[in-house]
C-alpha cells in the first residue's frame, strides 16, 4: 500500500465511517482547548500578526475538522486580525465533505456570537503529506496536528521474524522494534526540520497524540488493541475466510514515542505538556469507575473506532468483503477483552515553540 495515494479515514456518513466513529478525537479537542488557546495567545503577542495562518495537520473530515476552527475563531474573538486556515490530509481525503458542510458552519459560528466582531476567516484545503515541505518558508504562525503523527509514512524494511503479529506484541523481536522505532525517528526528525522552515519566527505547533504510560514499547493500549485485531483475523483464517500468508504478511503502519524524539531534535522547546486518559469506547466518559456497564456494546463501538482509521489499511491487503466478518469477530473479542479489563489510551499534548 502507498499511504501517500490510498490512505485515508472511513468515507462517507454510513455506520462505519469516520464521521460517525470519531468521538474519541472530538473528546481529545475539548481537553486540549486550554493549551491551544495559550498557544495562539503567545503567537499573537510575539508576532503581532495582521493575518494569522493557521495550519490543521492531518485533519481529516467531519465535525471535528469544524471544532477546531471554531476554537480558533473563538479564541481570537475582538482582535483586529483575519485568520487564514489551510487544512491538510493526504490526497485521498473526503475534502469535500469539508467543504459542504463550510456554509451551515458559518452560519453556526456568527448565530453564536450575535453580540461580539468575529476576525473574518477563509478556508482552504492542502493536500499532501506532511512529510513533505507544504509551505513556502515562515508563512506559518500555529501548526495543529491531532492523532496524526502516530502515523509511519511507510512501513521499515526488515520485519521478518514478526509473523503471526501485525504490530509489536510481547513475542515481536527486538529487531523488528528497533526497525520501527528507527523509521518513526526518522519520519519525526524530517517532520520537525519541514515545520521549523515553515513557521515564522515565534511560530508554535500544538500536536496531540496516543502515547504509553511508560518507556517500554511492549506495553500500550494499542499494543493490545492489535493483538486483538490479529486474534480475530487468525479467527477469520481458521473459517477460510483469509489467507495465512496474507495475516503474515501484514503490519500496521504505526508507532508511538513523539515527546522523546522532540527533544533529540533540538529545534523546537515544549512550552506545555499535558497528558491526559481516555477509555477505550469513546462513549464511555466515566474514567473513575474500573467497569464497563455493558461489554457487547462497547466491544461494537471500540472495533467501529479502530475501523474508521484502519480500513483501508486492510481493505488494500485483505479485500473489502472481509471488513465486515472481521471487525464483527473483533467487536467480540474486545467485548471479551472489557469483561475483565478497562482498559485506557493515554494522550499526550505538547505546546512547541520555534527556537
Amino acid at each position: 500500500m502507498n499511504m501517500h495515494s490510498d490512505f485515508h479515514m472511513a468515507q462517507g456518513e454510513r455506520e462505519t465511517s469516520y464521521v460517525n466513529n470519531s468521538r474519541l478525537q472530538r473528546k481529545s479537542l475539548f481537553e486540549t482547548k486550554q493549551v491551544l488557546e495559550k498557544a495562539l495567545r503567545e503567537v499573537c503577542a510575539a508576532v503581532h500578526p495582521k493575518s494569522l495562518v493557521v495550519s490543521d495537520l492531518g485533519c481529516s473530515s467531519g465535525e471535528n475538522t469544524l471544532i477546531f476552527i471554531s476554537e480558533v475563531i473563538n479564541a481570537m474573538r475582538g482582535l483586529p486580525l483575519e485568520l487564514q486556515f489551510f487544512l491538510n490530509d493526504l490526497p485521498g481525503n473526503d475534502f469535500n465533505y469539508i467543504f459542504q458542510s463550510l456554509e451551515q458552519f458559518m452560519r453556526s459560528i456568527i448565530a453564536d456570537h450575535k453580540e461580539e466582531t468575529l476576525p473574518l476567516f477563509y478556508v482552504a484545503g492542502l493536500p499532501g503529506s506532511y512529510y513533505t515541505r507544504l509551505f513556502p518558508c515562515q508563512s506559518v504562525h500555529l501548526f495543529h496536528s491531532s492523532y496524526s503523527l502516530h502515523w509511519l509514512s511507510q512501513l521499515p524494511d526488515g520485519l521478518e521474524g514478526n509473523e503471526g503479529n501485525i504490530h509489536i506484541t510481547n513475542t515481536t523481536p527486538l529487531s523488528v522494534v528497533e526497525r520501527y522505532l528507527k523509521q518513526f525517528q526518522k519520519d519525526v526528525m524530517l517532520f520537525l526540520q519541514l515545520r521549523n522552515e515553515e513557521l515564522v519566527l515565534g511560530g508554535q505547533m500544538v500536536l496531540t497524540f496516543l502515547g504509553r504510560k511508560d518507556d517500554n514499547v511492549y506495553n500500550g493500549s494499542l499494543n493490545y488493541l492489535y493483538d486483538l485485531l490479529a486474534q480475530s483475523l487468525w479467527s477469520l483464517v481458521g473459517k477460510g475466510l483469509v489467507e495465512e500468508d496474507k495475516v503474515n504478511s501484514f503490519n500496521i503502519y504505526h508507532f508511538t514515542g513523539l515527546k522523546a524524539v522532540i527533544k533529540q531534535s533540538g529545534q523546537f522547546d515544549i512550552n506545555q505538556i499535558k497528558m491526559f486518559e481516555s477509555n477505550w469506547d469513546p462513549y464511555d466518559d466515566d474514567l473513575d469507575d474500573g467497569v464497563v456497564q455493558v461489554n457487547i456494546k462497547s466491544g461494537v463501538n471500540v472495533a467501529r473506532c479502530i475501523r474508521a482509521v484502519t480500513e483501508t489499511l486492510i481493505a488494500s491487503h485483505f479485500g473489502e468483503p472481509v471488513l465486515d466478518a472481521l471487525f464483527n469477530e473483533y467487536a467480540c473479542k474486545v467485548a471479551e477483552h472489557l469483561e475483565w479489563n478497562k482498559p485506557k489510551y493515554s494522550i499526550i499534548v505538547l505546546s512547541l515553540r520555534k527556537i
